[in-house]
């Protein structure tokens, strides 16, 4: 049974923008299907031109490159809501690799109708343009972070980030919310150690300021790891999806 774009459970959330009957109904034709995706599955490969794009509409999962020695860099986290493909859409290839995280449910679309979109539905289209600029906008924070930010601060800075995606989209429960990557995955984002990473993770546990075990994130003061982050008090912008 495919979700129904009316029953989509995302459009409830208030991270996300409303669709107008017009919209909903371009991305009910527009989708394809559904893909469901175990957990360390690899989505798109950096170099395919595979034909379809994707939504996630479940579970989370990695944008990543891998250097030629083998090495491999995190440039970006896999959220519900978040739009798959869109280089292989434009550009006909990716230039990095998607691969999942936990279990994920991907709303499948056809790539060669994003030409129709532009086309037929301006306002899907400048959504879809904003959705590449968010992109953008994280890539130079995340960038800046490298430049600038200590070791703590990068944490914080990142799990802050996660926090208020999290609850931006209901998934914190008190002080908790599922954090379901691995510390090398955060490493490799901030270009930190492991060990490193380890270090500074029990440093923000012994503060008290956040605490990551077991795929949980704990933040019993949002703020006060805001300001150690360098990011004090910035909310998740309301945002459209595909």
């Amino acid at each position: 049974m495919h979700t129904k774009c009316e029953n989509c459970p995302l459009r409830k959330l208030k991270l996300f923008k409303d669709m107008t009957p017009e919209e909903l109904s371009f991305t009910r034709n527009f989708k394809v299907g559904e893909l469901a995706v175990k957990a360390n599955t690899p989505i798109l490969s950096e170099g395919a031109n595979a034909p379809q794009v994707f939504t996630a509409l479940k579970g989370m999962g990695l944008r990543y490159k891998i250097l030629e020695n083998g090495n491999r860099q995190v440039i970006g986290f896999v959220l519900p809501g978040d739009f798959i493909g869109l280089q292989a859409g434009v550009m006909n290839e990716m230039t990095h690799s998607v691969e999942a995280t936990t279990d994920m449910l991907l709303c499948v679309f056809d790539r060669s109708e994003l030409w129709t979109l532009f086309r037929e539905s301006p306002a899907r289209a400048f959504d879809l343009t904003w959705i590449a600029a968010n992109e953008e906008r994280f890539l130079g924070e995340a960038l800046t972070s490298l430049g600038q930010r200590s070791a703590i601060q990068r944490l914080a800075w990142a799990l802050a980030r996660f926090w208020r995606r999290m609850e931006a989209s209901d998934m914190i429960k008190g002080s908790r919310a599922p954090l379901p990557y691995r510390q090398q995955d955060l490493a490799d984002a901030l270009g930190l150690s492991l060990v490193h990473t380890n270090k500074t993770l029990a440093k923000l546990r012994d503060r008290q300021i956040a605490t990551w075990s077991d795929s949980v994130l704990s933040v019993p003061n949002i703020e006060k790891l805001e300001t150690l982050g360098l990011c004090a008090s910035e909310k998740v912008h309301v945002r459209p999806f595909i």
